[in-house]
């Protein structure tokens, strides 16, 4: 690679995502069925915010005396003003705010427009796969 790449050639396209209005149970499911651990938050597909499973396990703790889970929605609990970039923005860039403001991920736009997202967990492979690249495996050891 001659070049640091762009959120486009990074992001997870066309993330699983929630509208404000949803219940929270059908987040979690929606978490749960697709294993991931955020979900943009949109309303008339618009970008509002973001929904994490962290959230959305603590407003589902019954020690926190909140109202009954059937009756809390994503508009409860959802975290708005997410970190938003636009699907040109640099890796590097995105990598420097991610850490310094230690988010877990950046939704990307096209034109506005919800297009992908980008996790701590995209970061990770992402790496891995880079050094892999610089320092390849001898012949004949066994993958990790």
């Amino acid at each position: 690679m001659d070049h640091i790449p762009t959120m486009a050639a990074m992001m997870t396209p066309f993330p699983f995502y929630v509208d404000i209005s949803d219940s929270l149970l059908r987040a979690r499911d929606l978490m749960r069925e697709h294993e991931v651990r955020h979900l943009p938050v949109v309303k008339n597909h618009a970008l509002l915010g973001i929904l994490t499973d962290r959230d959305l396990k603590r407003a589902l703790d019954p020690d926190l005396g909140l109202p009954p889970k059937d009756e809390l929605f994503v508009r409860d609990v959802y975290l708005p003003d997410p970190y938003v970039v636009d699907d040109h923005s640099p890796l590097d860039d995105v990598l420097e705010h991610m850490a310094t403001h230690h988010l877990g991920s950046a939704l990307v736009t096209k034109h506005g427009r919800l297009a992908g997202i980008f996790t701590s967990t995209d970061a990770c492979r992402a790496y891995s796969e880079h050094l892999r690249r610089i320092f390849p495996k001898p012949v004949g050891t066994d993958a990790a």
